[in-house]
């Protein structure tokens, strides 16, 4: 990777289909952005037959690695900001655990141990969620354990989770705007 001078946003996709396509259209409206694009995101980008076709300011890093060689980027200021969105149970589970084993949760713990600020759209949210899969709308029902870890994940320094489509809006946008405050 060559030397960056204009700090980054990370976007993290991950195995969660919970208002991917939503999520995944956010990304177009960032400027210099990195998407860090896991092995089950991946899958979940061909079930949804979605192209990772961005602006000329994005990169899109895959899981390829077993080190998650991409994460070293962070050591040396190139973000401000990460967001995980949608985030699958099973990222926020790993992430509240602290096990970093893939390119998300290596993400994760890389900006936590930066400084940095995540913004997390946790998938389970509530008892019972709708949600668009493939093939149209179905109901959800998160187990109390992943409700649990999403509570917990609350309450980690510099992240905030978010609970629906309009707050990871309103998250973005405030954080741009605290950025252009710093600039």
């Amino acid at each position: 990777m060559g030397k960056l001078s204009v700090p980054r946003w990370a976007w993290v996709l991950t195995g969660s289909g919970h208002f991917f396509t939503e999520s995944f259209e956010l990304i177009h409206d960032l400027q210099n952005c990195d998407v860090f694009v896991s092995k089950a995101a991946a899958e979940v980008l061909r079930m949804y037959k979605l192209k990772l076709d961005f602006p000329e300011t994005t990169r899109v890093l895959h899981d390829k690695t077993a080190s998650a060689i991409p994460v070293g980027e962070f050591y040396h200021g190139v973000y401000h900001t990460v967001v995980m969105a949608p985030a699958s149970s099973n990222t926020v589970a790993k992430c509240v655990f602290g096990i970093s084993d893939t390119l998300a949760t290596n993400v994760f713990a890389q900006a936590g141990k930066c400084r940095v600020p995540a913004i997390v759209f946790a998938c389970d949210t509530a008892p019972e969620l709708e949600t668009m899969a493939p093939h149209g709308l179905v109901k959800v029902y998160p187990r109390r354990i992943d409700l649990e870890n999403t509570e917990r994940l609350k309450t980690f320094e510099r992240t905030q989770v978010v609970e629906s489509l309009a707050d990871l809006r309103a998250a973005i946008s405030r954080r741009k705007s605290e950025l252009e405050g710093h600039g």
